[in-house]
This record gives structure tokens, C-alpha cells and sequence, in this order.
């Protein structure tokens, strides 16, 4: 251990002598990213799992199907990310300004919206699975497995709304480790489950579906004993803005605030999710392999991306809280830091996908033909990663503030002014062909970056953080 504090020692020390981000700031930074990296590994790896299970078993058509599936369980995740950051937005400024009431007050209400945004997608899901999945899908195998998928997964959803909530609070209060500690032990329920049913009883694509939607369900009883107040082993874990039955639950300025932090979060996240349609409807025109292949590409660079979980969520919750004690100055330098800190580490962890991005495909297909393609969406999606890495922290760090509008229009920009058209390209260009969509990958992820990237510079968000903070800072 002392081996392991010496390296660490010397690599924040070499961090800070070429200008990354100082030694202070970096402990900050790495106590609340590290579990939040292991968090997104651990719900990323559901997914992956999942498709890595029904492309061995049964082979790309069923992989095909689950992103078309997956499609549709990430526009309504977004959905709900987009309230969690308001949450944790509003509950590390009330939480940092000490007054915790109104934090557990955020907690409440986000909850019970939580709840009301997600019944009626569950439903929705539900009922009319098999023509949602056939409205991107083009062959008749694949569209039969996501809509499988989709109708067996759905009940998870509203579990998973509430484990946002649960998790967002908890990074806002600075505790990022009892979150970790529940969505890693979900993971490997959801390995051992979705194996058991897929592997073990031959139920397919609904066995991984189910695994899946019942490991997501187990999060929410962990996070149900902390959220309410309760310790876990050794006196640990319990919410500081528990979550209680306290009346009056809708307090109208609450909600307001909540609505115009999270709006512009929730459109942004819609908009992410919403684009994955109009990309697969043109994936499709070149074959089930090429759905599979962009599938796979963008699910590696989703598990890439939680790194950007442990960046972001430190982000706004160390600018939040300096905002909310009134320290501007030390939330811009946190800001600027944990951007830089970022951008170091997404460059190494991309150059490593992009040299194994070949034996990667491998694990969710196996043919020459497939592979090769689906290596070739691997390699992309690893470069575009950088750049969806420093936008992470650079929106978290907006979000601390509260100013979520800019990164919602940029997001719009990146989407659908130019991923979209250039995607499209790829199907009335031949000599473009799929590698429209290969390029639509990088688009989506460089244009919001530098938008970004300008608003931050510009301090703005410095005058915005003042409307929602328990205290006026100077």
C-alpha cells in the first residue's frame, strides 16, 4: 500500500509541475471521481454484457436487435440523467451553503417527479414494444429480439430512475463511494443472473432482459436503506439530506428551481438519445452487420465514457459547493483543473482501444467479415471519446453552476446540424458510404466540446450560479 501511495505521490506531483491541476485539487477531484468511475463501469457493463451474451450465443441479428432495444432504454435514462442533474445541482449549492433541509427537500421532490416520469414509459414500453423497435429496424429477426428486449426490460426503468436520484444525491453531498458500492453489486448480480438465464435456462435475449431489469430492481432496495437515513456496515452510508415523508413535498420554489436547471439537462440528454434513431434508420440501409457494428462501437464508448462519470459529477459537485460558500475563484480553478485532468487520461485510455479495438469486436462477434467492421467502429468511437470526455467535465462544471442551456444547444449543433447530415451523406455519396457514419461519431462529440469549452472561458456561469444559491456571494 505505501508502494501504491508513493506512485500516486509522484504522479500527482508531475501532474501539477506541467500545470494539469494541483496537487490539493487533484486528492478532491480523485476521492470523488474514483467511485464514480467504478459506478459507470459497473452500469455500463450491464449493457455489455447483455450484448456480448446474445451476439455469442445467437449472433449478430441479436445484437442488431438489443440496439435498437437499447435505443429506446437510454432516451428514457437520459431523460431521467437530465432531472438527476438537477438534483445534484440544487443539492450540492444547498448542501454546500449549509442548509440541508432545503438539499433533502431537492431530494424529495426529485424522487416523487422521478416516479411520475417514469410509469408511463414503462407502460408505453411495455404495450408497444414490437412497433417502437420496428419504426428504426429494418429486418424482420432483428426487430423480433429488441422487441423482446425492450417489453422484458422496461419494469427496470423506474428502478433505475430512483438509482439516478439516490446516486446524484450522494455526489452531492460529496459521498460518491456508498453509490459505488451498490451499482458494483448490481453489476455482478446482473452478470450472474443474465448468465444464469441466457447461458444456463436458454432463454435468450429475454433471459438477458430480465437479468438486466432484476439487478437494476436490487440497486434500488440497497440505495433505499442509505436514502432514508440509515447507516450500512460500520456506521457509513447514510444520506445527510435523507429522503422522509415530510410535508408539504411539493414546495413551488423548489420546483421551479428544478425545472429550470433540469429542462435544459433533459432536452440535452433527449437529444442525445433521440439521435441514436435517425443513426440507426441509416445504419440499417447498409445491413443488420452495420446496426451491430455501430451498436458495438457506441456501447465501447459508453464504457470509455465512465471515466467522464467520476469527472463530471466531481465537477459539479466541487464547483457547486465552492459556489455555494461564496469561492468563485476556486470553483473556476477546479473547473479548468479537472477539464485538463480529463483530457490526459481520455487520450492514454483511447490509445489503448484503438491498438486492442480488434480483439474488442471479438467479444461480441465472431466472424471475419463482422469483426473487421465492427473494429473499425470501435477505433472511432475510442478517438471520439477525448472529445466526449472534455465535454463531460466541462458540462459538469457548468451544471455545478446551474447554467444548463448552453450545453443543451450545443449538444442540438453537434447532433443534428452535423452528425445527422454527415451520416446521411453516407447514403447518397457512394464512395462516403458507412463511413458517413463513422464520421457522424466524431461530430457528435467535437462540437459540443468546443462550444463548451467557450462558455466556460466567458465566466458567465459565474452570474448564473448566484439566482441558486442559499446565500448571495460577492
Amino acid at each position: 500500500m505505501s508502494r501504491l501511495r508513493r506512485t500516486g505521490s509522484k504522479i500527482a506531483r508531475a501532474l501539477a509541475s506541467v500545470g494539469i491541476i494541483d496537487e490539493r485539487r487533484l486528492e478532491a477531484t480523485v476521492d470523488l471521481a474514483w467511485p464514480r468511475v467504478v459506478t459507470g463501469f459497473a452500469i455500463m457493463s450491464k449493457r455489455t454484457v447483455d450484448l456480448a451474451l446474445v451476439g455469442l450465443v445467437i449472433g449478430p441479428t441479436a445484437v442488431a436487435g438489443l440496439t435498437l432495444a437499447n435505443a429506446f432504454w437510454m432516451v428514457a435514462k437520459f431523460l431521467a440523467i437530465g432531472l438527476a442533474g438537477g438534483t445534484v445541482s440544487l443539492v450540492s449549492q444547498n448542501y454546500g451553503g449549509g442548509d440541508d433541509e432545503r438539499a433533502a427537500s431537492v431530494v424529495r421532490l426529485s424522487v416523487v417527479l422521478s416516479i411520475l416520469l417514469g410509469l408511463p414509459i414503462v407502460a408505453f414500453f411495455g404495450i408497444a414494444a414490437e412497433p417502437l423497435v420496428g419504426l428504426v429496424g429494418d429486418d424482420p429477426t432483428s426487430i423480433g429480439y429488441g422487441a423482446t428486449y425492450l417489453a422484458v426490460v422496461a419494469p427496470g426503468l423506474v428502478f433505475e430512475f430512483l438509482n439516478l436520484i439516490a446516486s446524484r444525491t450522494y455526489a452531492g453531498v460529496g459521498d460518491t463511494v456508498t453509490p459505488m458500492a451498490a451499482r458494483a453489486g448490481g453489476a455482478v448480480a446482473n452478470i450472474a443472473l443474465s448468465a444464469t438465464f441466457v447461458l444456463g435456462l436458454d432463454m435468450g435475449v429475454a433471459g438477458a432482459a430480465l437479468g438486466t431489469a432484476l439487478a437494476t430492481a436490487l440497486v434500488t432496495v440497497a440505495f433505499s436503506w442509505g436514502m432514508t437515513g440509515r447507516n450500512y456496515l460500520r456506521g457509513r452510508g447514510a444520506s445527510p439530506v435523507p429522503l422522509t415523508l415530510t410535508r408539504p413535498i411539493f414546495d413551488a420554489e423548489l420546483l421551479r428551481q428544478i425545472a429550470r436547471v433540469s429542462t435544459p439537462l433533459v432536452a440535452r440528454r433527449a437529444a442525445q438519445g433521440l439521435v441514436v434513431f435517425p443513426l440507426l434508420a441509416i445504419a440499417a440501409t447498409f445491413g443488420p452487420v452495420a446496426v451491430a457494428a455501430i451498436g458495438i462501437g457506441r456501447q465501447v464508448r459508453a464504457l470509455l465514457a465512465s471515466f467522464s462519470w467520476g469527472f463530471s459529477i466531481a465537477a459539479s459537485t466541487l464547483v457547486g459547493q465552492e459556489l455555494g460558500a461564496g469561492e468563485e475563484g476556486e470553483a473556476e480553478a477546479y473547473g479548468w483543473g479537472i477539464v485538463r485532468l480529463s483530457a490526459v487520461v481520455y487520450v492514454l485510455a483511447a490509445a489503448l482501444v484503438v491498438v486492442f479495438a480488434d480483439p474488442i469486436a471479438g467479444v461480441f462477434v465472431t466472424e471475419a467479415e463482422n469483426r473487421a467492421l465492427s473494429a473499425r467502429f470501435v477505433r472511432v468511437a475510442a478517438i471520439s471519446v477525448v472529445a466526449m470526455g472534455i465535454d463531460g467535465s466541462i458540462t459538469g462544471a457548468l451544471r455545478g453552476a446551474g447554467d444548463t442551456r448552453i450545453p443543451f444547444l450545443s449538444a442540438l449543433a453537434g447532433l443534428y446540424l452535423v452528425a445527422v447530415p454527415v451520416a446521411w451523406l453516407g447514403t447518397v455519396v457512394p464512395v462516403l458510404g458507412i463511413t458517413g457514419l463513422l464520421l457522424a461519431l466524431l461530430a457528435e462529440t467535437a462540437v459540443p466540446m468546443v462550444v463548451n469549452l467557450w462558455r466556460f472561458r466567458s465566466n458567465r456561469w459565474k452570474a448564473i450560479s448566484r439566482e441558486y444559491r442559499p446565500t448571495v456571494g460577492d
